[in-house]
């Protein structure tokens, strides 16, 4: 919250800057607290990483050299300012105040048959949250979920792949709650890496997800680009505190 006044009196001047700094303050905060992005972490050789906005930006950070999650391939949501001598075109030079990586999977195969995949990756209910982390792109799906948490039970997530002979695109996600039914309703986030499966496809490719809700089954499609082999040169709901696998 930025206000100016051009003219005011001198001491109701000093009261409003006094006024208005508390404001700012509380909005940098805010604007430091909250994610500014949804990025993919790249760790280069030998030493450094970069981050991948969209399908054609990419994120320099300049006051960290290595990656924090070693040489991992993850999901994060990251807080950053864009520096004022930046790389320009498809390159930014950030400044990363804070960055949080996301749990970051691989599919698993199929078991067979329906039955076998609810006995080895659990038939639990969960619900799939319409947010703008949910998203599918740079050759990732991350789904922010919802379900009963009961207290420190980790929760295992799957994403099981030939599911359908035909159709190649298509994805059950799958939870084992371990047990752990009953308790308070809560989110977390998840990513599957699914670059693996297509390393050639250059076009996008629609994927089908399925998932037994809690009202039911319930399916989606979305869209998505695997990632290029070279982007760069060298409420009442708790987000995010749940354990998960």
């Amino acid at each position: 919250m930025r206000i100016t006044k051009k003219t005011i009196l001198a001491i109701g001047l000093i009261a409003s800057s006094l006024t208005l700094n508390s404001c700012d303050d509380n909005d940098n905060n805010e604007m430091l607290q909250r994610p500014t992005a949804l990025v993919t972490v790249y760790p280069t050789a030998p030493e450094g990483f970069f981050m991948q906005l969209d399908e054609s930006t990419s994120l320099v950070p300049t006051n960290m050299k290595t990656s924090p999650f070693g040489d991992k391939k993850v999901r994060a949501l990251v807080n950053y300012t864009i520096e004022e001598r930046s790389y320009g075109g498809n390159q930014q030079s950030v400044y990363v105040n804070w960055i949080d990586s996301i749990r970051t999977k691989q599919p698993v195969m199929t078991q067979g048959s329906e039955e076998k995949d609810a006995k080895a990756f659990g038939n639990d209910p969960i619900e799939i949250v319409r947010d703008w982390v949910s998203v599918a792109e740079d050759g990732y799906v991350t789904l922010r979920i919802r379900t009963l948490w009961g207290g420190s039970t980790k929760h295992i997530i799957n994403l099981v792949s030939g599911v359908n002979k035909d159709n190649v695109y298509e994805f059950d996600l799958r939870h084992n709650a371990q047990g752990d039914i009953r308790g308070r309703i809560g989110d977390a986030l998840i990513a599957f890496n699914l670059n693996s499966l297509w390393k050639e496809q250059p076009e996008k490719v629609k994927i089908k997800l399925n998932w037994l809700s809690f009202s039911g089954k319930k399916s989606v499609e979305l869209s998505l680009k695997m990632h290029p082999n070279s982007s760069i040169s060298n409420t009442d709901v708790q987000l995010i505190s749940h354990h998960i696998e």
